[in-house]
C-alpha cells in the first residue's frame, strides 16, 4: 500500500493530538487528585463515588449532627431531673423535722419560708427548655409545662380518673376551731348562757377530729363558676357502680356544649345507694344539715359536724377532696374502683401544672387565645395512655426517643402535698400565736380579776387542745408525706437511671457511627483519589510522550520527495 506524506503527516497530528488529550487528563488528576472528572470518564467509578458520598453525607448527618442534638436534649432533662431530686431532699429533710417535736416557733417560721420556696422551685424545673423547646412536654415543645403567671380568667374543664388502689388515703377533719377574744365582752360571753341567736353570743369550740378516706383532685376550685359536672364509678371490671351528673341539659344542648351546671346541693343526687354532696368549702359543710336523698326527714349529718354518712360521698370544691363515708370507702377498695370525674376550674396560679399533660381536658376559655373549647387528649377512650414522644434518628434504621414525659417523672401529687404541708405548718403557728394572745391578755391589768383569770384560764385550756391537736395532725402528715416523698424520690431517681442508659447507648452509637463515617471516607478516597505521586509519574511519562511526538513530527516535516530525486 502507497503511504503518502499527507498520511503520514495526518497521523503524526494525531498521535499528537492524543498525547496532548493524555496531557490534559493527567493535569486534571494532578490538580484535582480524582480519578475522574466527569461520570462519563469511567461509569463505574462515577457510580460508586455517588453511592459512597450519600451514604457519608447521611453518616455525617448522624455524628455530627443527630447525636449531639439529643445528647444535648438528654443532658439538659437529666440536669433538671437532678435539681428537682435535690428539692425532694430538701422536702425529705424538712418532713423529717416535722415530724418529731423537736422544733420551735422559729423554727416553724422558718419552715414555711422553705416549703413555699421548694413549692415554686419544683415545678419551675419542668419548665426547663433545650434551644427554646421545653423538654417535659412531649412534642407540644413550645408550650411550659406550668403556668408562668396568674390567669385568672382561663378555664379548662378537666376528666380527672382516681382509683381507690392508688389514691385513696386516710386525712384528719377538724371542727371547732376558735377565734381569740379581743374585748371583756368577748371574753366572758360564752359563760354566760346567752340564746345562741343573740347577737353577741359567742361560745368556746370544743375542737373534734374525725378520720375518713378520701380521694383527691389535682385542683381546688375555689371560683364560684368552679364546678363538679359528673362523676361516674365502676369496679375493676369495668361494671358501673353509680353515676352523677349536675348537667343542666334543658337548653338541649350537649354536655361538651353547655356552660350550665347545677351543683350547688339544691337537687339531692344518689346512685346505686351512694348519697353525693357538694360543698363550696369545709365551713359549709360544717354547716348544713345533710339529709337522704331518698327521704329528706332522714338526718344523716347533723349541722355543725364534719361527719360524712356510711353511704355517702362529699366533695369539698375548695380543697378537692372527694371524702367517702365508710361503707362506700370499704365498697371501693373491695371491688378495686375508679372514679371518673369531670370537673371545671377557673383561674390558675403562678406554678401550677397544664392540666393537658396530666388528663383529658377541653381549654374553654383562655383571654390569650382566640380558640375556644380546645380538646387535648392525654387518654384514649379505653384509658390508654397516648404518648408524645420525640424520636431522632441516630443510625441507619436505629431511633431513640430523647424526651421524657412529666407524667412519667413527677406526678401532679408533688405539689399538692406541699400545698398541704405548708398549710398544717401555719394552722399550727396560728394556733400558737393564740396561745400567746391569750397569755398575754391574762398578764393585763383588765383582765386581773378571779372571774376573768378563770375565764381565760378556759379559753386557754381550749386553745391548747386545739394547738395541740395542730401540733398532732402536723406531725403525723409530715410522717405520711415522708413516704410519700421516698416514692416520688425514687420515681425521678429511676427517670434518671432511664437518662443514663439512653446516653450510654447514644454513646455505643456515636462510637459506631463514628467508625462507619471513617470507614465510608477510607471507601471513597479509595475510589475517587489517586495518589501525589502517582499522579506526577504519570503526568511526566504523558508529556515526555507528548513532547516526543512532536520532535518526530517536526523531523518528518523535513524530508521530502526531492530526497530521494
Amino acid at each position: 500500500m502507497r503511504v503518502t506524506n499527507k498520511m503520514i503527516m495526518n497521523n503524526a497530528s494525531s498521535n499528537i493530538n492524543s498525547a496532548k488529550e493524555c496531557v490534559n487528563t493527567r493535569n486534571k488528576q494532578m490538580t484535582s487528585q480524582k480519578k475522574i472528572d466527569r461520570p462519563s470518564d469511567d461509569p463505574v467509578v462515577a457510580v460508586r463515588s455517588l453511592r459512597l458520598s450519600t451514604t457519608l453525607s447521611q453518616v455525617t448527618q448522624y455524628y455530627s449532627k443527630n447525636i449531639p442534638d439529643a445528647t444535648s436534649w438528654l443532658d439538659v432533662t437529666e440536669t433538671s431531673l437532678i435539681n428537682i431530686r435535690s428539692l425532694m431532699t430538701d422536702c425529705r429533710s424538712l418532713a423529717v423535722k416535722g415530724s418529731t417535736d423537736t422544733y420551735n416557733a422559729e423554727d416553724r417560721n422558718t419552715m414555711i419560708t422553705q416549703l413555699e420556696s421548694l413549692q415554686k422551685q419544683v415545678f419551675a424545673e419542668g419548665n426547663a427548655d433545650y434551644a427554646k423547646r421545653t423538654v417535659f412536654t412531649g412534642y407540644r415543645t413550645n408550650s411550659n409545662l406550668v403556668f408562668t403567671e396568674d390567669e385568672n380568667d382561663t378555664i379548662y374543664r378537666i376528666n380527672q380518673t382516681l382509683s381507690a388502689e392508688t389514691d385513696m388515703e386516710e386525712h384528719r377533719y377538724y371542727d371547732g376551731v376558735n377565734k381569740v377574744p379581743t374585748t371583756a365582752d368577748e371574753v366572758k360571753n360564752p359563760f354566760l348562757g346567752l340564746d345562741p341567736t343573740d347577737a353577741n353570743y359567742t361560745f368556746i369550740d370544743d375542737m373534734e377530729q374525725t378520720n375518713y378516706y378520701r380521694m383527691r383532685l389535682n385542683y381546688g376550685l375555689t371560683d364560684n363558676a368552679d364546678s363538679i359536672n359528673k362523676m361516674t364509678i365502676k369496679d375493676g371490671n369495668g361494671n358501673q357502680i353509680a353515676e352523677f351528673s349536675y348537667f343542666d341539659t334543658t337548653t338541649g344542648l350537649t354536655e361538651d356544649e353547655t356552660d350550665v351546671v347545677v351543683n350547688d346541693n339544691s337537687v339531692q343526687h344518689i346512685d346505686g345507694g351512694i348519697n353525693l354532696f357538694v360543698f363550696a368549702n369545709e365551713t359549709d359543710w360544717s354547716n348544713a344539715e345533710i339529709t337522704d336523698a331518698t327521704n329528706s326527714s332522714t338526718i344523716l349529718s347533723a349541722k355543725g359536724t364534719k361527719t360524712v354518712p356510711d353511704d355517702a360521698i362529699i366533695i369539698i370544691k375548695e380543697t378537692g377532696d372527694i371524702i367517702l363515708g365508710k361503707n362506700v370507702a370499704a365498697s371501693l377498695k373491695n371491688n378495686n374502683a375508679t372514679i371518673d370525674i369531670q370537673y371545671d376550674k377557673t383561674g390558675f396560679k403562678e406554678g401550677e401544672l397544664r392540666p393537658e399533660y396530666y388528663y383529658n381536658c377541653q381549654k374553654r376559655y383562655d383571654p390569650n387565645d382566640v380558640d375556644t373549647n380546645i380538646p387535648y387528649t392525654k387518654f384514649d377512650e379505653n384509658g390508654k395512655r397516648i404518648y408524645f414522644d420525640i424520636e431522632y434518628t441516630v443510625a441507619a434504621n436505629q431511633t431513640i426517643t430523647i424526651n421524657t414525659e412529666a407524667c412519667d417523672v413527677f406526678t401532679s401529687d408533688i405539689q399538692r402535698d406541699l400545698a398541704e404541708m405548708i398549710d398544717a405548718v401555719k394552722k399550727t403557728i396560728e394556733a400558737h400565736n393564740k396561745l400567746d394572745e391569750i397569755t398575754k391578755m391574762k398578764g393585763e391589768s383588765q383582765y386581773a380579776s378571779d372571774e376573768y383569770q378563770e375565764y381565760l384560764t378556759t379559753w386557754y385550756d381550749a386553745l391548747k387542745k386545739e394547738a395541740d391537736y395542730f401540733e398532732d395532725n402536723l406531725q403525723k402528715l409530715f410522717s405520711t408525706e415522708l413516704g410519700k416523698i421516698d416514692e416520688y424520690y425514687a420515681t425521678i431517681s429511676l427517670g434518671i437511671t432511664d437518662l443514663g442508659c439512653k446516653k450510654d447507648s447514644l454513646k455505643l452509637t456515636e462510637k459506631r457511627v463514628g467508625d462507619q463515617r471513617e470507614t465510608v471516607q477510607g471507601l471513597q478516597s479509595t475510589n475517587d483519589d489517586l495518589d501525589l505521586s502517582q499522579i506526577i509519574i504519570d503526568y511526566t511519562a504523558a508529556y515526555t510522550a507528548y513532547q516526543a511526538s512532536l520532535t518526530a513530527a517536526g523531523k518528518l516535516g523535513e524530508s521530502t520527495l526531492l530526497n530521494y530525486l
